[in-house]
């Protein structure tokens, strides 16, 4: 007998569960350097530009695939194209790329929670040495952390929808965004933090180029868990009265918000413990940043609360991150599970417990990338440099991958679903939707402009990453 599919019990549990899956590293972290690197305030605004005209009408059509549907990307694709052969193997192609973002994201998680052990048990001052995190990364012990955080990870996945994912993200993204803003008027009464505040806000046009705007599309793409499939899912937990349009504006406005605090308290943090800060000296980064970088920041903080009160706040800071990439992580593995209930008709539990063994099979040569096994270091060449596996996870499914799956969902529903089939299920739940200009300017873009700037960052980044 087929098991019957989860669905959120409310809109608000939707919000959360959808907010919390674009909540991660990339808003904590490389949002704010992004920003500080490239115009402050400038890149705020293409920023926000491309949230709201590009990626919120790709949202939208990937939740509304997935409520018509009631399938993963798989079955999602399969059935609104009539069991198309091409358009099944895209909706596939949704499926390897969260899988294997989850590999990447995994292996950092682990690093988060062997860095919030080592604060919390006074070794702050070692971890703020420079050629500490190659240590870390190297040790053998990451495998006991793995196992460990890979347990956690699935028994809140066998909870389900309601019992688990949603469960989670009601504890954790309020509990998140509380850390957040707390760490943040901490920060922003110390001396010298107006110059981390200007830097930010302050824009400056003359650092915008080709490669800025690109860059703030694909860091809006990822924040928002567009091209993983994950929209697609959650929409097919999500309720057929409910609010399309209107909760994924919530769950943009959501992320964005949290990009934005993150930026309020990373930057001022920096310039007021070091305000001959050079930005351009930052790597743009996020592991780079978190692990290297940060460390020697909150070490500074000991001239003025101690080097217990350092330890403390950095607890804080690494947990908040370790929360936002755990609510991602969940968010990215239940893509997988819920294709193989839908595509395979397996039981839930069968289905965590298959991706599991997946999942540790190709995780630990992804945690042996970086220094314990010389094969996996260097396994392999391109673009002029030598990579690790590791390096290639992130740099085809985290950098490459994600805009040329949201291009085929604009395709798709342009062209094979078509625009009155979008109008349609969008209309559902808000009545209000068919003959507004928001209808209006979906139906025009999503065949036409958005698709082609798509195409044109996944040809940008082929270029950057694998051309010498």
């Amino acid at each position: 007998m087929t098991e019957a599919r989860g669905q959120f019990s409310s809109k608000l549990g939707f919000i959360l569960a959808a907010a919390g899956s674009a909540v991660g590293l990339g808003n904590v972290v490389a949002f704010p350097v992004m920003a500080s690197k490239n115009g402050g305030a400038a890149f705020l605004i293409i920023y926000l530009f491309f949230i709201a005209f590009i990626c919120y009408p790709v949202m939208m059509a990937e939740i509304a695939m997935g409520r018509q549907t009631n399938r993963n990307p798989v079955g999602a694709f399969s059935q609104l194209s009539n069991g198309h052969r091409g358009w099944r193997l895209a909706g596939a192609l949704a499926i390897v790329t969260p899988f294997m973002i989850a590999v990447f994201y995994t292996v950092i998680t682990v690093w988060l929670v062997v860095y919030i052990k080592e604060i919390a048990i006074g070794r702050l001052d070692v971890l703020s040495n420079q050629s500490t995190f190659g240590e870390v990364v190297a040790r053998p012990s990451l495998f006991g952390y793995l196992f460990g955080l890979l347990c956690l990870i699935f028994l809140i996945l066998l909870g389900g929808v309601k019992g688990g994912i949603e469960r989670l993200a009601r504890i954790l993204m309020p509990t998140l965004a509380l850390m957040l803003v707390s760490l943040t008027l901490f920060v922003l009464t110390l001396d010298n933090a107006i110059a981390g505040i200007r830097y930010y806000l302050v824009p400056d046009f003359s650092r915008m180029n080709l490669s800025v705007i690109n860059g703030a599309l694909s860091q809006a793409f990822f924040s928002l868990s567009l091209g993983m499939g994950i929209l697609v899912t959650y929409g097919s937990y999500f309720n057929r009265q409910d609010n399309i349009p209107q909760s994924t504006r919530m769950v943009a406005v959501a992320d964005t918000s949290i990009a934005f605090f993150a930026g309020l308290l990373i930057l001022p943090a920096i310039f007021a413990f070091d305000p001959n800060t050079n930005t351009d000296d930052l790597s743009t980064s996020s592991v780079g940043l978190i692990f290297s970088f940060l460390p020697q920041i909150f070490l500074s903080m000991q001239t003025a609360v101690g080097y217990a009160g350092a330890s403390v706040v950095a607890v804080l800071f690494f947990s908040l991150v370790f929360f936002a990439a755990l609510t991602s992580l969940v968010s990215i593995i239940e893509i997988p599970i819920s294709c193989w209930i839908d595509e395979l008709k397996l039981t839930r539990k069968k289905a965590v417990l298959l991706q599991a063994v997946l999942l540790t099979i190709f995780a630990i040569p992804a945690i042996m990338s970086l220094g314990i096994s010389d094969f996996f270091t260097t396994f392999t060449s391109y673009g002029g440099v030598t990579k690790s596996f590791f390096d290639l996870v992130s740099d085809v499914f985290y950098e490459t991958i994600l805009p040329f799956v949201g291009f085929t969902v604009c395709i798709f529903c342009s062209y094979r679903w078509k625009l009155k089939g979008l109008s349609s299920e969008l209309s559902t739940g808000d009545p209000k939707y068919l003959g507004s200009w928001l209808e209006k300017y979906i139906n025009f873009s999503l065949g036409t402009v958005i698709p082609f700037v798509l195409l044109l960052v996944f040809v940008s980044t082929v270029f950057q990453i694998y051309v010498p």
